[in-house]
């Protein structure tokens, strides 16, 4: 009998990106297409769905190939996707209703101010565990609905539907399953993450057409088989990227927790079975579900601007010629000089979640060089690491005592180490980096029977590097205090109307 794999979409904000994985977790193949991204006004980011689903239908057979394997070989196939993104479409076309608007899109802002003054928004947030934000998908759909000319008509007939990325994913390998997982959905405020269904106050309140929304189901178990892209493949799981990782880092016990450096960051707690109620500006989420079993739960901090720092440095000042640069530019300097980096391009999201802010340079002097500043970038990648952290453990009771990382800025050593350094806490990163889509993979695999069990992937995850803190504690203190200064000048910039 030939050997048998597992193959993770990973449909994120930038590119899209089909991945085979064999039964010890390591990558056999990668095929990767990025996506054009459409920015028409200020604050709005946009996709093109069907671009999206096109290059899935392109690296689907060039994934395989590349593998050296036949699609029978195939057990399983998984999906983790950027969350929040929203996408609505003509159910007898197909085709897209205009273009996706992205998860960093801030146009609702203010529906966003708005809907907050209505008496019933604390209900809202409580039902959901999200606060109101233009960051989750019911204000998105809201939007749509109240911008586009007779949409909300045609939604309520049943004739437009909508989803997130992997609702609009399965539909189409699918040709025609409209379901959503309980992880996304949990990203839209319109479920209750207590019963795991469409809460009728939250449509009610973002006036959202029940006929629109997709069924939900748990995120590993069954989702279809797809007609297309995959033909004959049972789609076994489908997760938000950012559960999708915590699932890859085997964090499957409470009190584990991971952080992705992406374009933002994302830091996920679990929980276990217990829905903790957020305060100190995190979210309560759901981290995953295994059909016919209790939801796991977990609490995060969304950090919106990260990576994208970074490609800022590059591409808008020019100051490095690719990523991996910034380090070295880093390097060539002891410390900060005083200067601090402050990216609240779109807002701040966790833990102040103050959508008016925008970013700021603080500290510059003529003494301030370009590696100064490159090293500004990358500390403020740590620092607001630093200050979900304290959120996460003044709010779970817990304190955290390793870090688990992934993502791209995982390769950047030197951040690495300041992440240690300001969390006084090692910081792990495991040998597999894809866990975004190893945790696709995983989901997928399990709800086939071709991984027996959680501790059978507990074995997989092996380690490639630790940092261990090494600042001064009054210096790691002080710096803290001087950031949070920073932040502060982010406040009240853009104003009400």
């Amino acid at each position: 009998m030939s050997e048998r794999y597992v193959v993770a979409i990973d449909q994120g904000t930038t590119s899209t990106r089909c991945i085979v994985f064999d039964r010890r977790g390591q990558l056999v193949s990668l095929a990767q297409q990025e996506h054009k991204q459409y920015f028409p006004k200020p604050g709005w980011v946009e996709h093109d769905a069907m671009e999206i689903w096109r290059n899935v239908e392109r690296l689907a057979p060039r994934a395989l190939r590349q593998a050296g394997i036949a699609l029978d070989q195939v057990a399983a196939v998984g999906i983790a996707n950027q969350r929040e993104t929203t996408v609505m479409w003509d159910r007898r076309t197909g085709l897209p209703v205009g273009r996706a608007i992205i998860w960093q899109d801030t146009r609702t802002d203010s529906l966003v101010h708005e809907l907050s003054a209505q008496p019933r928004a604390a209900r809202i947030t409580d039902i959901s565990g999200l606060p109101l934000a233009t960051y989750f998908s019911g204000p998105r759909l809201r939007w749509m609905l109240d911008h586009t000319p007779g949409l909300r008509a045609r939604a309520e007939r049943g004739e437009v539907l909508c989803g997130t990325m992997e609702t609009w994913l399965i539909w189409n390998l699918t040709r025609g399953a409209h379901v959503t997982d309980v992880t996304n959905a949990s990203r839209t405020m319109l479920l209750d993450v207590h019963t795991l269904d469409w809460s009728d106050d939250a449509l009610d309140f973002f006036g959202i057409p029940r006929a629109m929304l997709p069924e939900v189901r748990a995120s590993i178990g069954a989702f279809g088989t797809a007609c297309e892209a995959f033909p004959g493949v049972r789609i076994g799981a489908a997760l938000g990227d950012q559960q999708a990782a915590l699932f890859g880092q085997t964090c499957f016990t409470p009190g584990e927790a991971k952080c992705t450096y992406g374009t933002g960051s994302f830091l996920l707690l679990n929980t276990g079975a217990e829905l903790v109620r957020p305060e100190y500006g995190l979210l309560s989420t759901v981290a995953y579900q295994v059909a016919g079993a209790p939801a796991c739960y977990a609490l995060e901090g969304s950090i919106a601007i990260t990576g994208s720092l970074v490609q800022w440095f590059r591409d808008q000042l020019e100051l490095i010629s690719c990523a991996p640069e910034i380090e070295t530019l880093a390097r060539t300097v002891a410390d900060n000089g005083g200067c601090y980096i402050v990216p609240a391009f779109s807002g701040l999201y966790a833990p102040h979640w103050r959508s008016e802010a925008r970013g700021v340079i603080v500290g510059l002097t003529s003494y301030i060089t370009k590696g100064h500043l490159a090293r500004a970038v990358l500390e403020a990648s740590a620092w607001q690491t630093r200050e979900v952290v304290d959120a996460m453990n003044a709010n779970s009771g817990l304190t955290l005592k390793t870090l688990k990382v992934d993502g791209g800025m995982t390769a950047d050593n030197l951040l690495m180490q300041m992440i240690a350094d300001v969390l006084d806490v090692p910081v792990v990163r495991p040998l597999a980096v894809e866990t975004v889509s190893l945790g696709a993979a995983y989901a997928a695999g399990l709800a086939v029977g071709y991984w027996p069990d959680l501790d059978g992937l507990r074995g997989n995850w092996h380690i490639a590097g630790q940092w261990m803190p090494a600042m001064d504690p009054r210096l790691r203190e002080t710096e803290y205090a001087n950031w949070q200064r920073a932040v502060q000048r982010t406040f009240d910039w853009i104003q009400p109307g």
